[in-house]
Parts: structure tokens; sequence; C-alpha cells
């Protein structure tokens, strides 16, 4: 375990708290490993009605921590950072996102697939995949032009192109944007209280019927991305694209 996930339980609400300021909450495969446990065990818990995945007031995630990556890359679905992406997808219970400060790469792609989102106005989100010698990754490339057509989508996965919580709200990727981290982070908490007053298996069944007409399509596309994803991790460009952004940071 690692104490970069904070996990706290507040009634019948499981809070994963991504812990690593000193690294931007860039996300390691232990930290992978713990998200995709703790997702794993809210879901078949009767007694969590709802989960809350957060960062800190000033900070989300600036997605994968690099160095990590390039010494321990994902190599198969069977990897930590193909679990989570598997466990969140297949969460039965309301996934809430709160969002303030950076949401780089997955800390963007992961909220397209929470059911509530709220971020802080001045949010800054990217996926820069591209920009990495990458490619698209947890189903963006299916969810992303469905949302925003392909125009908008292809400059944000095509070019890289960052955008703000209140853009990221206008769009629909969150539900609300508020006017500071702190208030996202408590509306965040607010709105996934909300379901310990709600019929826990009406819930479950209506997110069930919400996402069941795109799950296997869902979960085909994030198989043919992350092979796809874990090829470019070895080609000359990523390596070089990312042993340079190690340099520069």
């Amino acid at each position: 375990m690692t104490d970069a996930i904070q996990v706290e339980r507040e009634r019948g609400l499981l809070t994963l708290r991504l812990n690593r300021p000193d690294k931007k909450n860039a996300l390691t495969r232990a930290m992978y490993s713990q998200l995709a446990e703790a997702l794993k065990r809210a879901d078949s818990d009767p007694e969590i009605n709802a989960v809350l995945i957060s960062g800190s007031a000033e900070c989300f995630t600036a997605g994968n921590d690099i160095a990590d990556f390039i010494q321990q890359p994902p190599t198969s679905l069977d990897s930590p950072v193909f679990q989570f992406m598997l466990n969140l997808l297949e969460c039965r219970k309301p996934v809430i996102a709160a969002v303030a400060g950076a949401a780089v790469g997955i800390g963007t792609t992961m909220l397209l697939h929470c059911d509530l989102v709220y971020v802080s106005r001045d949010a800054r989100l990217r996926m820069p995949f591209v920009n990495l010698g990458l490619c698209p990754e947890f189903g963006s490339s299916l969810t992303l032009p469905r949302l925003l057509g392909q125009a908008k989508a292809a400059e944000l996965l095509l070019l890289g192109e960052g955008f703000s919580g209140e853009q990221a709200a206008a769009w629909g990727i969150a539900n609300e944007a508020l006017g500071s981290g702190e208030e996202a982070l408590a509306k965040g908490r607010e709105m996934a209280l909300r379901f310990e007053s709600l019929p826990p298996e009406a819930v479950r069944i209506s997110k069930q019927l919400m996402k069941a007409p795109d799950r296997e399509l869902l979960r085909k596309v994030i198989e043919e991305e992350g092979a796809l994803f874990t090829q470019r991790l070895r080609s000359p460009e990523a390596l070089a694209a990312l042993t340079g952004f190690i340099k520069r940071h």
C-alpha cells in the first residue's frame, strides 16, 4: 500500500484521494494498483453507496509518472493501469470526481467514465498523448468524438490542446465548474453524500441501464487502444519524447 493514495471511509462514501504533492499527484504502478483494488472492493461492499476520486485543492493529477512508466511500462491488460481502467469502467456504484488544478492525460480521460464530475473553473485539463509519441487511451478515441464532435476532439487528441474547467463544464465533460479548488472538492463530496439517502439498488440498476449500450464497445476500444499504447511506449518517437520530458522536468 502507498500513502500516495489516501483511502477514507465516511459512512457510505469511499474517498480515494491522490496524495503525492511533490510530484503533482503523478500516478505510478503502485498507485494504479491501489486505486484498482479499492474500486473492486467498493463495488462488492454493500455498505458503500458511492466513490469519490479527488486530488488536492491545487492539483488533481499530472497524469502518469513518466520515469516510472519508462522503467516499468505496462505490457498487457493485466498491468495495474489497465486494471484501474477496467475496474472504473465496470464499477456499479456511482463514481464522482472532484478536480482542481492540473488534470493531465488519464487525469482527464478517467473523467469520461465517472458519473458526476465537478471542477474548478481554472482547472487545466489536457491529453498530450500525441505530443509524447503515444496515442489516446481509456476509450477517449471513442468517447470524445461522440461527446464533442470530430473537429473539437481532433484539437484535443491530435494537437493535445488544453482546456479549462469552465470549458469542460460547457462541453459536458463536467457537471459544474466552481469558483475555486476548495469549492470543487466540497461540491464533489456534497453530491457524493447525496447517495446516502437514495435507494442503492435503484441507483445501481439505473447506472447499469445508462452504461449498458456502450460497455462492451468501450471495453473493446480500451483494449485496442491499450495494445497500441504499449507498442508506442517502445517506439523511437515515444522514447525520445518521454526522455526529453524527464530532462525538462
